[in-house]
């Protein structure tokens, strides 16, 4: 067979998210609000002498990394989807990100947590009129950046241009998500939250004079910071050593392929990207059929992007047939 005519049977692996484009531009945008607000802080914090400006500034700068960590991932997955030395495309770069991403925000909960603890015990005096108008403008960039970089569930394709029933939406929405964008959001979330939580400890303390408060505060913030940082470790971790994304989908595999004696002998069902999933399934039966019969068979399940099938007939051991 000439190699040109292998056109028509070889495929592409690019499993990037629905939306990702849209989140790859919205994420550089709010990399550059993030870096233009920290450095105002920086240089007004060293103009004035005011250590809250400071602090939040060079806090600020550690998000703006992370977040960067994100874009960075959008725009090297893009540039290399088509690249055959990633074996299954570049769609789980997201997921490295975002656990880098997630690793970044549990040292800052451990940083917060350590600094809280050492000033409930020996408190700061606080300026209290700047360090609550540093926080306020420091929410307002956070909402704004939070904004751009919500879940569209517009985006998504599948849900809202399919319709199946709501308990299968639900069961596919966790792969569907672009972890890499939620880090991001995460990242975002946990600073408007400290700056909620500062912004509430900073009055409490001016108007009842309770200095304790503001580190008691920013304890609880490293607490929930920590937890979010978790539950990220956690879901992308589970994307980069390949656990099985849903039991769901596996079960339906099986419901497909295993009618008229076909059965199968062994199953590897993995995410490569957003809302892409790649399935490895090894069939033994008596009357073989070709393997575009079962992937046709397969087709009706959505974020099923890459199948390969082995055949084997039991009547003749010594055959086997893989696509």
């Amino acid at each position: 067979m000439h190699s040109h005519s292998l056109n028509n049977w070889t495929h592409d692996h690019v499993f990037l998210g629905a939306a990702h484009a849209r989140n790859e531009r919205r994420t550089w945008f709010v990399v550059g609000l993030t870096l233009t607000m920290m450095t105002g802080e920086i240089i007004g914090g060293t103009v004035f002498g005011s250590m809250a400006l400071l602090a939040d500034g060079w806090h600020m700068s550690t998000h703006a990394a992370a977040i960067g960590i994100s874009a960075l991932a959008y725009r090297y997955a893009r540039r290399h989807m088509h690249d055959p030395r990633f074996a299954f495309g570049t769609g789980k770069l997201g997921e490295l990100a975002a656990f880098a991403s997630a690793v970044v925000l549990a040292m800052i909960a451990l940083a917060i947590g350590y600094e809280s603890l050492i000033r409930i015990g020996n408190p700061v005096p606080i300026a209290y009129g700047e360090a609550i108008a540093v926080a306020v403008l420091g929410l307002a960039v956070n909402l704004v950046c939070a904004w751009l970089l919500r879940e569209d569930h517009n985006h998504h394709h599948h849900g809202h241009s399919h319709d199946h029933d709501d308990h299968h939406d639900h069961g596919h929405h966790a792969h569907d998500r672009d972890n890499n964008l939620r880090a991001a959001y995460v990242h975002v979330l946990a600073d408007a939250a400290t700056s909620v939580l500062a912004i509430g400890g900073l009055i409490t303390a001016r108007a009842f004079g309770w200095i304790w408060i503001d580190p008691v505060v920013g304890f609880v913030g490293a607490c929930v910071i920590a937890s979010w940082a978790y539950g990220l470790i956690r879901d992308t971790g589970a994307v980069l050593i390949d656990v099985v994304p849903d039991r769901e989908t596996e079960h339906k595999i099986r419901q497909l392929v295993e009618i008229d004696g076909d059965r199968i002998s062994d199953l590897h069902l993995w995410q490569v990207g957003p809302g892409h999933q790649a399935a490895i399934i090894s069939i033994v039966t008596d009357r073989p059929q070709t393997a575009a019969i079962y992937k046709q068979r397969l087709a009706v399940l959505p974020g099923l992007s890459h199948v390969t099938i082995e055949i084997a007939a039991c009547e003749n051991h010594g055959h086997a047939r893989a696509a």
